[in-house]
């Protein structure tokens, strides 16, 4: 493993180099600033998408942009303090533009890894735009939550709506224990109250104090090998990205001819 590839650190000479190095692919973390309960740190899902995507980045040298920070947290309602939300227009159009200029510096695989569950609708939206404005560029939209079967069970283990629970509280333990504040865990399990509802509720309505889960129950260790599970299934899928190439080579644009062929 070398150095991670970041985008802010190389200048304009070395990012074409550094793109065809990986097939002209870049890496986009996503995360949130939001309320994670009384003992995790407001900034948690980005400091995991930018750690998530560091070690990626080290593994397949594709170059990794600046971490977003921000990202669509509405439903955490103003209940607690700490979160700053974009509205899902606003995010949409942000990814959009930051997709559109890294396509004008070279890129034309771009992976958007996205650590904060309501950013997918978003961040969906912004993949149907890139594309049908860019026929070269290819978009993948990947959760680092759900990347793989083992990762996502390990976040559902106390609640299948997780928010600030066991492997969120985990993970922060293992990458950035200063987010977590130890005095607090023992007493912020708060059950997950959305199962077999009809309506997406804001998380005012769902969770006293923030959380959804049982943070008590984390570990250092569990975070750890959680972290790594993440990070060796992210690369996995990088891998298997920077192989791929469209199964036809149809034009967004032209229009389709008879009898082409399947």
């Amino acid at each position: 493993m070398s150095a991670p590839k970041l985008w802010a650190e190389r200048t304009w000479e070395e990012i074409p180099g550094d793109l065809g190095a990986a097939k002209h692919a870049a890496l986009l973390p996503v995360g949130a600033t939001e309320q994670h309960g009384p003992h995790l740190g407001c900034g948690m899902d980005f400091v995991l998408a930018d750690a998530v995507c560091r070690a990626a980045s080290e593994r397949t040298g594709v170059p990794m942009l600046p971490t977003l920070p921000y990202g669509c947290s509405l439903g955490h309602s103003r209940r607690w303090p700490g979160t700053i939300a974009l509205d899902p227009i606003l995010m949409t159009d942000l990814v959009r533009q930051i997709g559109t200029q890294a396509y004008h510096s070279g890129v034309r695989r771009l992976f958007l890894v996205n650590a904060h569950v309501t950013n997918a609708a978003p961040l969906r939206c912004a993949l149907e735009l890139l594309r049908s404005s860019h026929d070269d560029l290819m978009v993948a939209l990947v959760n680092t939550a759900t990347v793989s079967e083992r990762v996502r069970e390990a976040h559902v283990a106390d609640a299948e709506d997780w928010h600030a629970n066991r492997a969120e509280t985990a993970l922060m333990q293992a990458l950035a224990p200063g987010l977590v504040r130890e005095d607090r865990v023992s007493e912020a399990d708060d059950p997950d109250r959305t199962g077999g509802l009809v309506f997406a509720h804001p998380v005012n309505r769902t969770s006293r104090n923030g959380v959804t889960g049982r943070p008590s129950q984390a570990s250092r260790a569990e975070g750890a090998e959680l972290f790594a599970w993440m990070v060796e299934d992210l690369a996995a899928l990088v891998r298997r990205g920077l192989a791929e190439t469209p199964p036809l080579p149809h034009s967004y644009d032209g229009p389709a001819v008879a009898n082409e062929g399947a």
